[in-house]
């Protein structure tokens, strides 16, 4: 008998510049109920037989209206709640795109710096990626 396979969302670290990146977006829930208000990194569930990185591009596309380029993959997976892994990479918008805008799941967006980065409400799975971020992001 074989375990059941981790649920997985794959979402992005969107940034200003994949190699010295200055800015990250976080974007502000709306749904379900116990998650809205609460800020993370854009993303969402992966479909049955969808490549994780293709699922983050896909999900960056319908929660923002960009298209990225990603980058390396940050650390390994990180865990959420009731069993979900979530894989997230650094991803760029592609030349072209237009600003990010909250789209779907999200009323909000907000670009932050390592000055601001914990001036919003991070949903509480999500903060201990924040630390991991906080002295990668470059201040000048």
């Amino acid at each position: 008998m074989s375990l059941p396979s981790p649920l997985v969302v794959a979402a992005v670290a969107l940034v200003d510049d994949l190699a010295h990146p200055r800015r990250l977006l976080a974007a502000r829930r709306t749904e379900p109920p116990a998650l809205a208000g609460g800020w993370e990194f854009p993303g969402g569930k992966v479909e049955p037989g969808e490549d994780v990185a293709d699922a983050a591009r896909r999900e960056a596309v319908e929660e923002l209206g960009v298209q990225v380029r990603l980058g390396e993959r940050i650390g390994s997976a990180w865990p959420l709640m009731n069993g979900w892994l979530m894989e997230l990479w650094w991803a760029q918008a592609l030349p072209g795109q237009p600003e990010p805008r909250p789209l779907e799941d999200h009323d909000e967006v907000r670009w932050l710096t390592a000055a601001t980065l914990y001036d919003v409400a991070w949903l509480p799975a999500d903060e201990p990626i924040v630390d991991h971020l906080a002295g990668l992001l470059h201040t000048d």
